[in-house]
């Protein structure tokens, strides 16, 4: 599923991420990311692919079509978000966690 300007503005506005923070995160440069937003250019697969990727990381869930439209949620909070990035970088022993 590749998400609309419209889900990315939402994500980033539920995950408390702003459109630099993002473009930081993603690779991807504000002026991009802001086109995209407001509809005004569809950039390519790879850097929606790349905004989603990076939306995730912060903690947004997209929700493909299903009968009542498109959206985007929370996985975690912010708060969540940040303890759980903290938390996998302390190294130890890599292996499948059961988060979904």
């Amino acid at each position: 599923m590749m998400i609309t300007g419209s889900q990315c503005h939402a994500a980033r506005a539920l995950a408390e991420v702003s459109r630099d923070e993002l473009a930081l995160s993603s690779g991807i440069g504000a002026e991009i990311i802001a086109d995209f937003e407001q509809r005004i250019a569809e950039p390519d697969r790879d850097i929606i692919t790349n905004l989603q990727s990076a939306l995730e990381r912060a903690g947004a869930v997209f929700i493909h079509e299903n009968g009542g439209g498109i959206g985007v949620r929370l996985k975690f909070t912010k708060s969540d978000t940040r303890r759980l990035s903290v938390l996998e970088s302390e190294g130890g022993i890599a292996a499948d966690d059961d988060v979904p």
